[in-house]
């Protein structure tokens, strides 16, 4: 029988001498957060510290981050953390770990570890870093880590090689197997076989795609259907990618240079990434291609290229703006808008509503539905077959997905002959140990979000989302009344102010006789009420009816005075 998750919170036993410890706190049964946990011998090493982006029932969040009270207190023992590779959902979280401790040595490949120090330049904390290639091997602690050349939509990916004293694990970080890369970086796998020989122990790997049949499309084929949209296009054309996506702009720089157009970057991120990229070596720019996006008016819309920020539909990229109307850059009647990126899920709503708002304003949009204008980066389940088979692993834990994905890799590592009960299908939180070759769930912890809301980190709670999504959804009613302590009887008000509720407030004219008959009443039956209790009163008078009369169920506000 597969093992899965605990259910409930059960308390992990005491971690024994040469025994390696798992513990995911995020990436899993999401997309995104992705943070795992090991620890043997007192020492703890992290692979991946990334971000989780809101979904739209999390209003006013910007950041999720994966939840550290686990490891808070024991933050002297951690040897290192290790970044596969330089995407948000894996190193967006490193600022606010390096706040707790500032000198956790950071590990990872040369783009990585660039990434990710200009994001820790804005948060003015220079950090400690050791720069690693494919096939290095370095020892931190008790754990020795060998580094494994993988291909990803971004340069530089590595997954690493764990040896312990409790086991060996390969932990895959995101992948595939593009046989031929833009870059000619293919994912190593006689390297794999290698390890595959001396052993794998428990095997980690991305399962983001697990649940596509098939091998995952070529890189390259994006680059033939670029140069035909651009062959076509007789205006402005606004490319919209993920602002890392290295090979994704190399391509749109080659085609805009064959069609004689300039490119201006547009959106912070996307200057920032690709200024790194080109200082070292992994984005090759033709020589006056690149012009400032303040100054393509001077150029003939037919001559322009914008590479923009914003194809998950988030609310302050460019690329939102501009569908709204509220940047620089005005998209008009006859420009070319290419969405070239997956939807991430939780993203669809917010990105169909910038298509429309693009399709209103004339332009023409493409998107992975109707060109092929994106690939994935994640191994397919063909492609993850061929791992297992190639690694052999004893015990097989799928990571970095949803939890279809999750149940879709445990399928395959079954198929390939990984035992039933030594595939783990394990939440953010479930504890894990491994020793004598065996992997087995020991134990559940808790696990939470922590909300990033503008300047306050963890602040804010699910109570508060859920209030959020009540004022939002449903509105708000505010009743003030003041009555007289002797008498109980109402002297002013109520005043009853609403928002998002009804088209007018003297809507509420028929309910102001039921809170006065319901104020006396609690009054003269009580002689030793609390305002507290009174404005309960009054919460449920007001409650009911406007649940009865106008079918909402608003945020209820009442304020009683005693004069």
């Amino acid at each position: 029988m597969t093992q899965v998750a605990l259910p409930g919170l059960v308390t992990p036993p005491r971690l024994p001498q040469g025994t390696l410890r798992i513990v995911p706190l995020g990436g899993l049964g999401e997309i995104g957060r992705n943070m795992a946990v090991f620890e043997i011998d007192g020492k703890l090493l992290i692979v991946d510290c990334g971000v989780l982006f809101p979904e739209e029932t999390q209003p006013g969040v910007d950041l999720i981050l994966p939840d550290f009270s686990y490891i808070e207190n024991r933050l002297d023992d951690i040897v290192a953390v290790v970044l596969t590779h330089g995407h948000e959902d894996h190193i967006g979280a490193v600022p606010y770990l390096l706040r707790l401790r500032n000198d956790i040595p950071l590990v990872g490949s040369q783009l990585t570890l660039a990434l990710i120090e200009a994001k820790l330049q804005e948060h003015r904390i220079k950090p400690y870093t050791l720069t690693v290639v494919e096939g290095q091997v370095e020892k931190f602690g008790p754990f020795e880590c060998e580094f494994v050349a993988v291909n990803h939509s971004i340069p530089d990916a590595l997954a690493v090689f764990l040896r312990t004293a409790g086991g060996t694990v390969l932990h895959t970080g995101d992948f595939k197997m593009d046989q031929l890369p833009l870059d000619g970086r293919i994912t190593d796998l006689r390297h794999f076989a290698r390890l595959g020989e001396e052993g794998v122990d428990l095997f980690m790997s991305d399962s983001t795609n697990a649940d596509v049949p098939g091998f995952t499309t070529a890189e390259k084929e994006i680059g033939p259907t670029l140069d035909r949209l651009f062959g076509q296009a007789s205006k402005r054309i606004i490319v919209a990618s993920f602002s890392s996506h290295v090979h994704r702009v190399q391509q749109v720089l080659d085609a805009a240079g064959k069609h004689n157009r300039k490119v201006a970057f547009v959106g912070r991120s996307m200057v920032r990434n690709m200024a790194i990229a080109a200082k070292l070596g992994y984005l090759d720019v033709p020589d006056g291609i690149l012009v400032d996006v303040k100054n393509i008016g001077n150029l003939p819309d037919n001559r322009v290229v914008l590479m923009s920020t914003g194809s998950q539909g988030e609310p302050m990229a460019a690329l939102s703006r501009m569908a709204n109307g509220d940047h620089p850059v005005v998209v008009g009647e006859g420009d070319t808008v290419i969405l070239a990126s997956s939807l991430i899920p939780g993203n669809e709503n917010a990105v169909f509503r910038i298509i429309n708002g693009l399709l209103k304003l004339g332009a023409d949009v493409i998107h992975k539905g109707n060109a092929k204008v994106h690939v994935s980066g994640h191994a397919a389940a063909g492609e993850l077959l061929y791992c297992y088979n190639i690694l052999e692993p004893l015990n097989a834990m799928p990571v970095h997905g949803e939890t279809r994905h999750l149940i879709a890799n445990g399928k395959i590592a079954e198929e390939s002959g990984v035992p039933e009960a030594s595939i783990l299908l394990a939440d953010n939180g479930t504890v894990i140990d491994l020793r004598d070759h065996q992997a087995d769930v020991v134990g559940q912890i808790e696990v939470g979000f922590v909300y990033v809301d503008g300047s306050s980190v963890g602040e804010i709670t699910d109570a508060d989302l859920k209030d959020r999504r009540v004022l939002g959804d449903e509105g708000f009613i505010s009743i003030i009344t003041v009555i007289n302590r002797a008498t109980g009887k109402v002297v002013s008000g109520p005043e009853i102010h609403a928002r998002g509720v009804a088209e007018d407030d003297s809507v509420f004219d028929d309910i102001i006789p039921k809170i006065n008959a319901a104020l006396e009443e609690a009054v003269l039956n009580r002689t030793d009420h609390t305002t507290h209790q009174l404005q309960q009163v009054v919460r449920r008078v007001v409650g009911t009816w406007v649940n009865r009369k106008l079918r909402r169920k608003p945020m209820i506000i009442p304020v009683v005075l005693e004069a």
